[in-house]
């Protein structure tokens, strides 16, 4: 399952998940790609697919491992990862060092394990004010859901996650 950043980054007041599929497809993937935010109708550790949760890798756009699966993102250890291992977006930038993300801070909304923070997820992403908050997470910390809040008005990188895997038919 690929974990890529959307190309730019968003403020509070997003369609995040037409986002994913619009830039996914303008990059040739195949595969549907949803936010990887907790939303007013689904839990983040729900995201992807049920049979897909426990056997297949998360990787970036090059096929490294960041997790050994979706689930382990959500063991209670704050989607420990390997900040060695780059995370690109659609378009193959690696999100930790280029300056078209200043802050290098990732939107989620969610607890720990996945669940949605109704006080913390920027009115479910329909809002840039600066009054609203929402629930992210500095890379720097090596984690993708550590509990940090901030003012929606802020533009963090958004991550998309493939939530079905689709075999490649010619691979």
């Amino acid at each position: 399952l690929h974990l890529v950043a959307l190309n730019f980054p968003l403020s509070g007041d997003m369609r995040a998940d037409f986002q994913c599929f619009r830039q996914a497809q303008l990059a040739s993937l195949t595969s549907t790609y949803r936010a990887f935010l907790s939303s007013h109708l689904q839990d983040l550790a729900t995201v992807v697919r049920k049979t897909d949760r426990h056997h297949l890798p998360v990787v970036n756009l090059q096929g490294e491992t960041l997790f050994s699966n979706w689930a382990s993102i959500f063991d209670g250890n704050g989607g420990q990862f390997n900040i060695h291992v780059p995370i690109y977006s659609f378009d193959g930038r690696n999100v930790m060092t280029d300056s078209s993300w200043p802050q290098k801070i990732i939107w989620h909304g969610s607890t720990a394990s996945g669940i949605r923070l109704v006080s913390n997820y920027c009115e479910a992403w329909h809002t840039a004010d600066m009054g609203a908050m929402g629930q992210a997470s500095p890379l720097s910390t090596g984690k993708l859901l550590d509990q940090k809040v901030y003012s929606c008005n802020n533009k963090f990188i958004v991550l998309c996650i493939e939530n079905s895997f689709v075999s490649d038919p010619q691979g």
